[in-house]
């Protein structure tokens, strides 16, 4: 499938191709190269640490297919989403996260459970929301820590590399049948 450009203030994505953030700025580029060189002694640190995190996560839901984005600093596509901060619910976050990584707000988010692992070689423990939409609207990637995101059929997912607790979630999900996660 060919790569597309993708102006977030002018048209809605592509359903069947792959959203890029627009080139950015020289402050973007600085952002993302903090992020990749950052990103590896953090998970090293993790690693010997293994401090507790907690984490929240959107599934965002175009018909069956999910929506799916790729940091800048990981191989791995995962979901909009990201840490729970001290005093905050995890819905609060997922919706906070959502809104900063792909500009999407959402009035209603359904809880999907939790699952808790060891995932970048710390414990965590990630809260799971579901939104369902019948297309999908204009996305507004910030372009420094999001750098793409595209639309995962259901019977793609098994073949795209996606971050552990992302993939636990999809297993998990399928396992059910009905889609209903706990």
């Amino acid at each position: 499938m060919p790569e597309q450009r993708h102006d977030p203030a002018t048209a809605p994505a592509d359903p069947a191709g792959l959203v890029r953030a627009p080139a950015g700025s020289v402050a973007d580029f600085a952002w993302r190269m903090v992020f990749r060189l950052c990103f590896p002694p953090l998970r090293l640190w993790w690693r010997l640490r293994r401090p507790p995190h907690e984490g929240a996560l959107v599934a965002v839901y175009v018909g069956r297919s999910l929506l799916v984005v790729r940091s800048s600093y990981r191989s791995e596509w995962n979901l909009p989403g990201g840490g729970v901060r001290r005093g905050e619910s995890p819905e609060a976050a997922a919706r906070r996260e959502m809104a900063e990584e792909i500009g999407l707000t959402a009035p209603v988010l359904r809880s999907a459970g939790s699952i808790s692992g060891t995932w970048q070689g710390r414990p965590d423990r990630v809260h799971f929301f579901e939104l369902h939409l019948e297309r999908l609207p204009a996305l507004r990637l910030d372009n420094r820590e999001i750098v793409a995101a595209r639309l995962v059929p259901p019977d793609a997912l098994a073949a795209t590399v996606l971050t552990g607790s992302v993939a636990a979630y999809v297993r998990r999900r399928a396992g059910r049948g009905n889609g209903a996660a706990a």
